[in-house]
């Protein structure tokens, strides 16, 4: 079946600042200086700027990210942190590369963690809340971070997904202690392989991520700590400072696809989309929608395959639910609402380079479905 609509298009994204890019990969193969330097600052700099904080710390990818930002905390082996039963796995292996212990909680109804599971978790002794800005809406981190003060522990966020997103009008990354950010390839602003970085608004936490990310290394040659191998790479990083520009336009795009799929599907009773919370701007990083069961999604996903339009799932499988994943990290908890969405949420295509006949293509298709019955088990 040819694909009329795919569910990401990053050729085209690239082709749209081609000449720029080639020029800032050839600027750095010319330069001789292949592992930091001036490219890794001013790419530091200028997202620093864009994320409204005054450091950023350019490292290997996302999940390196997260690690790094709870080591630079003073998060030690076997410390518990509390994490969202949904999001993608890697938000777990950060945790437990920094050596922490991850304490699962269940999600609310718009996939992100629940505020009230938290609260009731933190008396066990937690040393840090790690919060998921899922699907680029962000969490409730006016109330997270009234907990975090409260209990006296760490706020992380996970911005993998929220570049340029906000709520409550603070940009995501700014109201925790510190932020990891993933700059994968389909990200809203993403490198042309793994690329990753943390913010702070704190100097000394920033000099700090700066050695864990290099070996631990203060000087040359004299390491003050254990550390990782997690730099950004400098072609990467000089191809995100052209990218960087795209941000906001991109970001308007999204939103003006999600605005449109929102009133189309209004009223829909069997393709639903998942709430944005209020008072909030996401960035549209996915547009998630719920069916009624995991048969439906199978149809639904068949259907509107045949004609033509990718779509994908994040995720299938909760966190707690991972082989990966130690049953003592969900205690006796239970995860209905988390369980609920792997079974029957499904990503609508969403790129900023969609075309408004290809929307329209979804919408239709869509339409047709429902109108059809298909939705109903």
């Amino acid at each position: 079946m040819t694909v009329r609509v795919p569910f990401t298009d990053l050729g085209a994204t690239q082709r749209r600042r081609q000449s720029e890019i080639s020029l800032a990969v050839s600027r750095v193969v010319q330069s001789g200086w292949y592992i930091g330097g001036p490219e890794v600052a001013a790419f530091e700099r200028a997202f620093a700027a864009a994320a409204g904080l005054p450091f950023a710390v350019g490292v290997a990818n996302g999940t390196d990210a997260i690690a790094l930002a709870l080591r630079a905390l003073g998060i030690k082996r076997d410390d518990v942190v509390i994490v969202p039963a949904l999001s993608a796995y890697p938000t777990t292996v950060g945790v437990r590369q920094a050596e922490a212990i991850p304490a699962f909680v269940d999600v609310d109804r718009h996939g992100l963690i629940d505020v009230g599971e938290v609260e009731r978790l933190l008396s066990s002794g937690a040393r840090a809340i790690l919060c998921v800005h899922l699907y680029g809406n962000c969490a409730d981190f006016t109330a997270l971070a009234e907990l975090a003060r409260r209990h006296q522990v760490a706020l992380v966020e996970d911005c993998a997904q929220a570049h340029g997103a906000s709520r409550d009008g603070i940009a995501a990354g700014a109201a925790g202690d510190i932020a990891a950010w993933s700059f994968y390839p389909t990200k809203n602003l993403g490198a042309l392989g793994d690329a990753g970085a943390v913010t702070c608004g704190d100097q000394a936490t920033a000099e700090r991520l700066s050695r864990l990310r290099n070996y631990g290394q203060q000087n040359r040659y004299e390491h003050v700590e254990s550390g990782f191998n997690s730099r950004l790479d400098p072609l990467q990083a000089a191809v995100l400072s052209v990218k960087l520009q795209d941000l906001e336009a991109d970001n308007t795009r999204r939103r003006a696809i999600g605005l449109h799929y929102d009133q189309a599907l209004a009223g829909n009773e069997t393709v639903v989309p998942v709430p944005v919370p209020a008072r909030s701007d996401p960035n549209r990083h996915l547009y998630p929608v719920l069916l009624p069961s995991a048969s439906d999604r199978a149809r639904f996903q068949a259907f509107l395959s045949e004609r033509g339009i990718e779509t994908l799932i994040h995720y299938p499988i909760a966190m707690p639910d991972q082989k990966a994943s130690d049953p003592a990290w969900s205690g006796n908890r239970n995860f209905p609402h988390a369980r609920s969405f792997c079974q029957r949420v499904v990503s609508l295509p969403c790129n900023p380079d969609l075309t408004d006949a290809q929307v329209e293509m979804v919408i239709g298709a869509i339409q047709a479905w429902s109108q059809q019955g298909q939705g109903v088990t």
